[in-house]
């Protein structure tokens, strides 16, 4: 256990504030567990103490309008988080009298709650003796004990909780996952760890093997896919555009956009205005097409969407017009949020 009692006296010395570690309530912990998946713990914090705010309780986030809880989340990304968290609060208020699951077991049944999750939840609360392996685990376990399993296949996970469930203290899960997590975070970190002040260099393999850089092992991801968006901001008589709800699965789903062209390349002009005369906004007459010159390259995990947005004038009225004023009030992708802010007023 010297491993275990060394990472624990580190932590207790060197441990962030943090609100969801001044409570065992589920629903917090809960909270910021799926706002920290693919996401750093600053940017998480001020969403977190907004949801906190808006929805102090999870029965005040079962009954909030699932486009309120979007906006909310808007700029944190795989937005599917946001929607199973709400869809999991309804149940816990409906089917469960809003009383969370106590155990790792039940955790997992609910939705978009995963190994990881469940465990964080049931050792943070209830001080179940299971173990957490996220990022930061793989990596302080491969570097300390010289482990070149690769962490991108599905049989690592297994493997490396079982090591951790062999390292975790009888009676103090809770300490020993946050002080393994929070070690990878602020010390084990992925590039250039300062191994020189690390508590365990005197007896981490990585270090030892001049292996620090090389572990953990992970191969590389697929080649991102790569797709071009042209997205049709319509202005009409009024000042007012058009919006589109994303009702169909992938990417933005049930938030807003644009009316969208996708293209297989870089589409010039003359493309743009011939698409529009036979597939767009055909209860009104385009009278000019204009580049906002504002082109985006936006990176997501799986996909490189080439973003570029095109001014469309129209005569009349639009039938389904929408003001810029009433737009802002919309949950839609960051990337058209940061557009409406910089080129709509």
């Amino acid at each position: 256990m010297i491993f275990s009692n060394r990472l624990i006296k580190w932590y207790l010395q060197n441990k962030r504030s943090l609100p969801w570690r001044e409570t065992i309530d589920p629903y917090s912990i809960w909270l910021s567990e799926i706002m920290l998946q693919q996401t750093r713990v600053a940017q998480g914090l001020s969403y977190f103490l907004s949801f906190k705010e808006h929805f102090p309780t999870v029965n005040d986030l079962a009954r909030a309008d699932e486009e309120v809880v979007l906006k909310l989340w808007q700029g944190l990304g795989y937005y599917s988080r946001a929607r199973n968290l709400h869809t999991t609060a309804r149940y816990i208020s409906s089917e469960l009298d809003c009383v969370f699951p106590d155990n790792f077991k039940d955790l997992l049944k609910l939705k978009g709650v995963g190994e990881y999750t469940a465990a964080a939840i049931a050792s943070f609360c209830y001080n179940e003796p299971v173990p957490v392996v996220d990022g930061n685990v793989f990596r302080v376990l491969a570097r300390y004990f010289d482990i070149e399993t690769d962490i991108a296949r599905p049989a690592a996970k297994k493997e490396f909780a079982a090591l951790a469930a062999q390292l975790l203290p009888e009676n103090d899960a809770a300490t020993f996952n946050q002080a393994i997590m929070e070690f990878g975070a602020l010390q084990c970190v992925p590039q250039n760890p300062d191994c020189s002040v690390c508590v365990f260099n005197d007896s981490c393999l990585a270090l030892k093997f001049n292996k620090v850089t090389q572990l953990p092992v992970k191969s590389k991801k697929a080649k991102a896919r790569i797709r071009h968006f042209n997205y049709l901001v319509a202005e009409d008589s009024d000042g007012n555009t058009q919006i589109e709800k994303r009702v169909e699965k992938g990417i933005w789903q049930n938030l807003y956009d644009f009316p969208l062209l996708e293209t297989e390349t870089i589409a010039p002009l003359n493309m743009v205005s011939e698409k529009l005369e036979t597939e767009y906004f055909n209860d009104n007459e385009v009278v000019a097409v204009e580049d906002f010159e504002c082109d985006i390259i936006h990176k997501l995990s799986h996909q490189h969407l080439h973003i570029k947005f095109w001014k469309v004038s129209v005569e009349g009225n639009l039938q389904e017009g929408i003001s810029v004023e009433k737009l802002k009030l919309l949950p839609v992708p960051i990337v058209i949020h940061n557009f409406i802010e910089k080129a709509l007023v």
